[in-house]
């Protein structure tokens, strides 16, 4: 059994940062891809960003240059850091990984969300 939990959201004031945590737990063997997604109010699950077991990273447009993607690999967790947010980037964030189990099972599990809220 694996899971994954999420940290670090919160009310920002727009201009203001925060920094999501994703930390993987259980019965794991290694990490592949780590991603994180958001899901603002009416819209569909959307990408962010997503980091590769190697470092390699890619964004979603409009978090270019604001947002950073970054993983330690021994504790199997997962950051974002968020600089200048804006009104629009409130949402849920969720991560999600490819996990390899003890028993080389891949699994791709989500977290519970958390909320991040930008005022203006």
């Amino acid at each position: 059994q694996v899971q994954l939990v999420e940290s670090g959201g919160g009310l920002v004031q727009a201009g203001g940062s925060l920094r999501l945590s994703c930390a993987a737990s259980g019965s794991i063997f290694s990490s592949n891809t780590m991603a994180w997604y958001r899901q603002a109010p009416g819209k569909q699950r959307a990408f962010v960003a997503r980091i590769s077991s190697g470092g390699g990273t890619n964004y979603e447009d409009s978090v270019k240059g604001r947002f950073t993607i970054s993983r330690d690999n021994a504790k199997n967790t997962v950051y974002l850091q968020m600089n200048s947010l804006k009104p629009e980037d409130t949402a849920v964030y969720y991560c999600n990984a490819d996990l390899i189990t003890t028993a080389r099972v891949t699994l791709s599990p989500w977290g519970q969300g958390t909320q991040v809220t930008v005022s203006s």
